[in-house]
């Protein structure tokens, strides 16, 4: 009975027939019923060709052919047949937007050639061209290796690797760049070196103080050493920069030398005091001093060196170099009677007699540990001079004073570099501070002004 309550009929009791559990078992088909042969048999389906009628008619002969299209008006806004235009979303008159194929090129740039060497061995702009001078390339890579050790409580005493400033004022403009040594980089170790650049005051009354400071190498915090001389100087040189500025323009060189001799003591004896607050010896926590005052009155041009020390002070006038470091006197020229305080009188006269008796008596050794006596202090450079137009004044450390003096090829080489009176710019100033010589790789630092 179907869903409506019909009888089926005879005819259609086929599923009766196709599941009588009676009927018998057909077995396997004849044909295959694998993978291949279903492959094959829809490879030979698709693969097979329609048969044409015969005679070649076509099967579509009794098909009524279609009327030719009529061409359509050609509306208003449309363009004339033809012609090719870019798709318009709107008004003609307004601008089209156009693509990046339809936008002009600029034409392509032509190859520029680098510049011909010249004889000295750079090329027609020196700078950077040049890594290394000497006779060999240097032990150590050119590029930092190693940071300092840092501790978490001290990091306001890390100083970085490379420090650069620079400024015009009157009629000279400055450079100044301080760089760890290839040495220090490779050991991780902090630069020693110190540099300080302030203006005190503003227009023709301004005064400009440089200051570099080089740490002892005895002591591992040399480079707070050198901070604080810097840092204590340029205090002192700031509250008395009024009475500083008046004696330079004035040219009181006498005045300039006795004052600044007296602020760079008291900056020495700060340190004195810091070593002892440290448990430290006067002489590992002490430092170089060099300093140089340049005055911001466009008509000035006295400039003032003062300090204690090695390093160096150089001029480079028609592209050659003088070395302007104050001479001291070696101490056996120093002659004369003796004095209260700093001398004693002869044991013998000229003749060969003795002022007093030798009884031969042994004294018995001291029971206490007598300390060795203080190490003799540095004496106090002083030096004013007056620029002239087209000078290049150098103040530097020894890190590269040394060189400057010991290889004639790096002072040919920036007396060829800083020798135009138009000073580099501040990259180029730190890669001609960085010309490397084989066997100095000490910290450098420089201050070079260039005159207008």
């Amino acid at each position: 009975m179907s869903q409506q309550g019909e009888r089926p009929a005879a005819d259609d009791d086929w599923w009766s027939r196709l599941y009588d559990e009676t009927a018998e078992d057909q077995g396997a088909a004849a044909t295959g019923d694998s993978l291949d042969d279903r492959f094959d048999s829809v490879a030979d389906t698709v693969n097979s060709a329609p048969e044409s009628p015969p005679g070649g008619a076509s099967a579509f002969e009794d098909e009524v052919p279609l009327p030719p299209a009529v061409p359509r008006a050609r509306a208003p806004w449309e363009p004339p047949a033809g012609t090719q235009q870019p798709p318009r979303s709107f008004p003609p008159g307004l601008p089209v937007r156009r693509t990046a194929q339809d936008r002009p090129r600029p034409p392509a740039p032509e190859a520029v050639s680098p510049p011909a060497l010249q004889a000295t061995g750079h090329a027609s702009s020196p700078r950077l061209a040049v890594d290394h001078v000497g006779d060999g390339p240097p032990t150590y890579d050119a590029e930092p290796t190693a940071l300092p050790a840092a501790h978490p409580d001290t990091l306001g005493g890390l100083t970085a690797d490379t420090v650069l400033d620079g400024a015009s004022y009157g009629s000279y403009t400055l450079r100044a760049a301080s760089v760890r040594g290839d040495s220090a980089r490779y050991r991780g170790e902090p630069r020693r070196d110190a540099l300080l650049t302030a203006r005190f005051g503003s227009g023709a009354d301004a005064l400009v103080l440089i200051a570099v400071a080089s740490g002892a190498r005895v002591f591992d915090g040399a480079h707070l050493a050198a901070a604080d001389a810097c840092r204590w100087i340029g205090g002192a040189v700031g509250r008395s920069r009024l009475r500083l500025a008046e004696d330079i323009r004035a040219g009181r060189r006498g005045d300039l030398k006795s004052g600044l001799h007296r602020l760079t003591g008291r900056g020495y004896g700060k340190l004195r005091a810091r070593a002892a607050e440290l448990g430290l010896a006067s002489d590992e926590y002490t430092a170089t001093l060099r300093c140089l005052l340049l005055s911001g009155d466009p008509d000035c041009r006295t400039r003032v060196f003062f300090g204690v020390g090695g390093g160096g002070l150089f001029r480079l006038r028609d592209g050659a170099w003088h070395d302007l470091e104050p001479q001291l006197p070696a101490p056996s020229a120093v002659t004369g009677a003796a004095v209260v305080g700093f001398g004693s009188e002869p044991a013998e006269t000229p003749e060969g007699d003795r002022l007093t008796m030798d009884l031969a008596i042994t004294t018995p050794s001291s029971p206490y540990v007598e300390s060795p006596p203080p190490p003799p202090s540095e004496p106090f450079r002083f030096r004013a001079s007056v620029a002239r137009p087209g000078d290049t004044l150098l103040l530097c450390s020894a890190g590269l004073a040394e060189p400057l003096r010991g290889e004639p090829a790096l002072a040919d080489e920036l007396a060829g570099r800083w020798g135009p009176a138009e000073a580099p710019g501040l990259a180029a100033f730190l890669a001609d501070t960085q010309l490397r010589v084989k066997g100095y790789a000490d910290d450098r630092t420089a201050a070079a002004v260039w005159e207008r």
